[in-house]
């Protein structure tokens, strides 16, 4: 073969190469462009809302008999679908325990946490938070014999205190009390048994559930001792970068505050919770 021929059979073939690179870029483009979509748009083109939480945290999420059917419900409950109707699309509740939550939210298991979730530093990290929809008070729930007797944060150093796994009350119990004997159990129904059985000598957590925890129960009390919430109350979590998503969830969440309904939410949670069957 003639170098001529040969140089142009080469650049024939070197065009068609580029031509193709260009085709195979453009569909990778467009193939792309989907896959860069934001959360927002895909929850909408899905037309579902995954939620995470851990229901066994009565008023904010918890199991009740509803018409005869175990069904999870809550303030926090009552929140995710108020987003859902919001977005227009259904909800679907996730559960799973509290200190899976937020490996759970940037694996795509779900699109948001909700369950009375606090934004502190450490969590800020690895996702992005909505503003404030309820702020609370952290308290010490003890047996009645013994609540009197725990009076300040230094009477609980020496004592076996629980706390849910992975939560702000956890912090509280090591970085605070400095209990020299904590317990950590994933779920605070089990932590509720556990304090009953006289397996631990209190127990750390958000103030209405210990006190939905005292309405249900005659042989448990709410010692004197509370803890503000420093990290500026709960929450609603999502992927980092999402401020579309973040910007919904906001106006969802001011929506319900300026008209009261987060409130009559919470009444409503509170006093459901409460009819709850005594244990």
């Amino acid at each position: 073969m003639k170098k001529g021929l040969l140089k142009k059979i080469m650049g024939i073939a070197l065009v068609g190469v580029m031509a193709f690179s260009l085709v195979a870029c453009g569909s990778s483009e467009r193939t792309g462009s989907k896959e860069d979509k934001n959360m927002l748009q895909t929850i909408k083109d899905k037309g579902e809302l995954v939620v995470g939480l851990s229901a066994d945290y009565a008023p904010y999420e918890f199991h009740a008999m509803i018409d005869g059917k175990d069904t999870v419900v809550g303030f926090d409950v009552d929140l995710a679908k108020e987003i859902a109707k919001d977005l227009g699309v259904k909800l679907t509740i996730k559960e799973m325990e509290f200190n899976s939550l937020l490996g759970a939210l940037p694996a795509g298991q779900v699109d948001m946490i909700i369950s009375g979730m606090n934004p502190d530093p450490e969590r800020a990290k690895r996702v992005d938070f909505s503003d404030i929809y309820y702020t609370a008070q952290h308290a010490v729930l003890a047996n009645s014999q013994n609540a009197d007797k725990f009076k300040t944060v230094d009477d609980l150093k020496d004592k076996k205190v629980g706390a849910q796994l992975g939560s702000t009350q956890a912090d509280i119990t090591n970085e605070v009390i400095k209990a020299k004997d904590p317990k950590f159990l994933a779920d605070v129904n089990s932590l509720i048994l556990e304090l009953k059985g006289g397996k631990i000598d209190a127990l750390v957590t958000e103030k209405p559930v210990a006190e939905m925890a005292v309405k249900s129960s005659d042989n448990l009390k709410l010692t004197n001792i509370t803890f503000n919430d420093e990290s500026g109350g709960n929450a609603v979590a999502v992927k980092k970068n999402e401020p579309e998503l973040v910007a919904e969830v906001n106006k969802t969440i001011k929506k319900l505050k300026d008209s009261g309904k987060l409130d009559e939410y919470i009444v409503s949670a509170t006093e459901l919770s409460s009819k709850q069957i005594k244990k």
